[in-house]
């Protein structure tokens, strides 16, 4: 006999698992059964801190025909379906015992039994049944016995799915020297968790180790479903792919994973008051809960609270015209933040200045003058402003001409009215509860405005250059530097940013292409398009200010964790990216340039789309490529009819986000790898598309072809493919099943030389050139030493050989997928 005591137990729990049984940590009897009763055996000792230690051992290897059972107590399973064995022991080599017995085993088994209550241990061996046979990594010899502290054996197996309330386990032992030192039972979990301001509750893991559990979310309190929120559960106790969201009611802000409400404006000042006007300030409230987007003030005549007005400020102050003279107003205040609005302040009553008598009727002759003379001018104004209604679509030369030589100093232009009104406010007047004069705000293209500096001031906030911080270069932009820093307005907390800045020498043209980004991206609100913070125009350098994304270029970080993703991940990316097109498209926005290297990417893996400067020529990207009608666009992301007639909108948008799609699921491979643009066009245009990335779902992969129609009213819509993905996620099993390797090969659209014909000269040559050149060696080695013999190389080969980074797979593969097609004499389209 022998007894093992380590020196310590290192005692380690999953991040995700809820024990059922830990052999280590129970003070008492464990209540397990040994039959016959001279087999395993347990030996009482305790630890360096007096915890006791359960080990049970068994080493009758010098008697023939061994059959010893240990039965545990009954384990409750806790409604889990599928539970966790974790054995930590010690097993002699056979070969020091001595005269190295023949009857010596190095292995032991392990069952169990399902039962719902704790009457089935006493049950027959043949109605246990077998999880695996248990075997050591590393085993011990009698000189080792003198240390007595030696590594412990841990294996893990799992067991599943159970029907029953609990089980038990046994262990056989049919004649090797063992000591079973712990023994661990858990289950894994997905712990509860807010998410997206959603509450998720402890959700016990699947039965099968690949299934997701779909999980409904509870809106936090003061909050409210924006989109019904639901993540799925893994088998591995992990939250995967959130969908939906719940937002904060109004006078709410997001803050932690929770809504409190902001402070209300405390204290406002009056101004300047006229008979027809009244000018107010304020302070901006003591807690924001985060950075205020704008102010809304709502007045009404006391005593007429039905009919109020509503006026939207950027600033904190605010002048309210058109009033009644010697009237008493009453005036409240809310700051809106990116989760909504706060409440309103306290009433605040003013009065406008009264009407001074006149002291005869002759007074009133300047008055009256002034009157009729004011009237016939706003009269004409609004014949001008009718006439123009009508003639934006249609012309009217001659109005134009009347409007031009009556009112020389005015500028008018047909387009959306906000442009004409001052650009920090708006105005909207209600009346019993209904908003007066309604409008819905859509995309407006900042080359409509003839500043183009009004257009950025309207939609971009202005920030003081000494609340900015440049920390480092990340990298170059079109027009100058790309940095990271941080962000620190007065009142409000520091903030991660990237800062692009214009370079010195700038032209009048180049700050009015730069700026316009600024005004694309500050119209946009949504969780998949990237955050403008702001601008700096009034200081040098010019600076555009936005969300901070970790991860960089979506392109560039699937190249760095080639094959590190769940197809569940990449599709959850993907969903992202669709979720900010749909929004752009609503908009009315046609972005022009989507591509993988335009979607950026944070640390929780989520997708935004960025680059909004194709309104400009793309002069400096080297995906650009010119065309026959001039210009330069991105031909391998471009639909064809935007190539051939310049016919940009969300259906050739549509088009480059299946080669997004593309790009995501090969790990940005390069679409169409190194063939020249022209050969793009050409082929594009003869109805041949891109393979499906090896192991695509083919679920995906029609989605693509679907994006990829010749005919653009034949695509599908962002909505489309939003709803069409969230189904995909909901119902994992529809991703298993994946497009065949002869499908990859009748769609490919590269022609290469025939295998051995000189393309590559060497297999070193070829590896060298798909950036595998680690693997020569093991190739040659093992007989690969031509091209022809290389290209019967199979998946399980590689295997074989040692490439077992699944990315490194996938590019040998891709590669001898394209030589393969080499072989088929001609392309047929699809």
């Amino acid at each position: 006999m022998f007894v093992i005591r380590p020196s310590s137990l290192t005692v380690f729990f999953l991040l995700f698992s809820v024990n059922l049984l830990d052999s280590r940590t129970v003070m008492g009897d464990l209540g397990w059964i040994a039959y016959p009763k001279n087999g395993w055996e347990e030996i009482g000792e305790v630890d360096e801190n007096y915890a006791p230690i359960h080990t049970y051992q068994v080493c009758k290897v010098m008697e023939q025909n061994q059959n010893n059972w240990l039965l545990t107590s009954w384990i409750s399973n806790e409604g889990a379906s599928r539970i966790f064995i974790e054995l930590k022991f010690t097993l002699r080599d056979c070969n020091s015992l001595p005269g190295g017995l023949g009857t010596c085993k190095e292995t032991f088994n392990m069952y169990y039994f399902e039962s719902d209550d704790e009457d089935g241990r006493n049950i027959k061996e043949n109605q246990y049944i077998k999880i695996d046979t248990i075997a050591a990594d590393e085993s011990f010899t009698e000189l080792d016995l003198g240390d007595r502290v030696m590594k412990l054996n841990t294996e893990v197996r799992d067991v599943g799915p159970l029907t029953k309330k609990g089980f038990y386990l046994a262990f056989q032992d049919v004649g090797a020297c063992i000591a079973l030192v712990s023994v661990r039972v858990y289950y894994k979990k997905c712990p509860s968790v807010i998410r997206n301001l959603a509450r998720f509750p402890d959700t016990i893991t699947g039965a099968d180790s690949s299934q997701l559990l779909e999980v409904s979310g509870v809106c936090v309190n003061h909050s409210v479903t924006d989109e019904a929120p639901k993540m799925h559960c893994s088998a591995e106790g992990e939250w995967l792919v959130p969908i939906g969201k719940c937002l904060c009611k109004a006078g709410y802000e997001e803050k932690n994973n929770t809504c409190q409400a902001p402070s209300p404006v405390s204290s406002v000042k009056k101004g300047k008051i006229t008979k027809n006007s009244i000018s107010l300030s304020w302070q901006e409230p003591d807690r924001p809960n985060g950075i205020i987007l704008e102010y809304e003030i709502k007045y009404f005549e006391k005593d007429q609270e039905m009919s109020y007005t509503i006026i939207k400020s950027k600033e904190t102050t605010i002048t309210a015209d058109g009033l009644k003279p010697g009237s008493a107003y009453v005036f409240q205040i809310r700051a809106r933040t990116a989760a909504g609005y706060g409440g309103f302040s306290r009433r605040f009553e003013f009065e406008t200045s009264p009407v001074l008598a006149a002291s005869s009727d002759q007074s009133q002759i300047p008055i009256i003058v002034v009157s009729v003379t004011v009237g016939v001018i706003l009269l004409a104004v609004v014949i001008g402003f009718l006439l123009s209604g009508s003639c934006c679509d249609h012309g009217c030369g001659w109005a134009s001409s009347l409007r031009a030589v009556a009112y020389p100093s005015l500028t008018w232009r047909c387009g959306y009215s906000k442009a004409k009104q001052d650009p920090e406010e708006e105005k909207m007047h209600f009346h019993n509860g209904h908003i007066k004069l309604p409008g819905v705000r859509t995309y407006i293209d900042p080359h409509t405005y003839e500043d183009p500096n009004q257009a950025v001031h309207e939609f971009a906030k202005e920030i003081e250059a000494s609340c900015i911080t440049i920390e480092r270069v990340i990298g170059a932009g079109e027009f100058g530097e790309v940095c990271s820093g941080r962000l620190k307005l007065q009142g409000k907390r520091e903030l991660p940013v990237a800062i692009k800045t214009l370079k010195v020498g700038y032209t009048e043209k180049q700050r009015r292409d730069f700026l316009g980004e600024a005004s694309i991206m500050g119209q946009f609100d949504h969780p998949n398009i990237i955050h403008l913070e702001g601008v700096v125009t009034k200081s040098k350098p010019v600076m555009i200010v936005t969300e901070y994304m970790e991860n960089g270029s979506l392109d560039t970080f699937l190249k760095k964790n080639d094959g590190q993703f769940t197809v569940i991940q990449l599709v959850g990316m993907l969903r992202g990216i669709a979720s900010g097109m749909k929004y752009l498209s609503d908009m009315g926005y046609v972005h022009r340039d989507l591509a993988a290297r335009n979607i950026l990417i944070n640390s929780n893996l989520v997708c935004k789309v960025s680059d909004f400067g194709l309104s400009r020529v793309l002069e400096d990207d080297p995906e650009a490529a010119y065309t026959t009608r001039g210009g330069k666009i991105p031909i391998r992301w471009t639909a064809p009819e935007a190539i051939a007639f310049r016919k940009f909108t969300s259906a050739s948008d549509v088009w480059s986000y299946g080669i997004v799609m593309w790009e995501v699921m090969s790990y940005g491979e390069r679409p169409y790898w190194e063939m020249t643009n022209q050969d793009v066009i050409k082929a594009v245009e003869e109805g041949y598309r891109l393979p499906s990335p090896m192991d695509c779902p083919a679920a995906l992969y029609q989605l693509m072809l679907d994006c990829w129609q010749k005919d653009r009213n034949s695509r599908p819509k962002f909505d489309e493919i939003v709803s069409m993905l969230d189904k995909l996620i909901r119902n994992p099993s529809s991703l298993k099943t994946l497009v065949n390797a002869s499908s990859r090969v009748s769609n490919l659209l590269v022609e290469h030389s025939p295998v051995g014909s000189g393309a590559y000269r060497s297999v070193g040559e070829w590896l060298e050139a798909i950036k595998m050149g680690r693997y020569t060696e093991i190739f040659m080695e093992n007989g690969y030493s031509s091209m022809d013999a290389v290209a019967q190389v199979t998946l399980e080969d590689l295997r074989r050989l040692g490439v077992t980074l699944v990315g490194h797979q996938k590019k040998i593969m891709n590669s001898l997928q394209e030589m393969k097609v080499q072989l088929v004499n001609g392309m047929v389209p699809l």
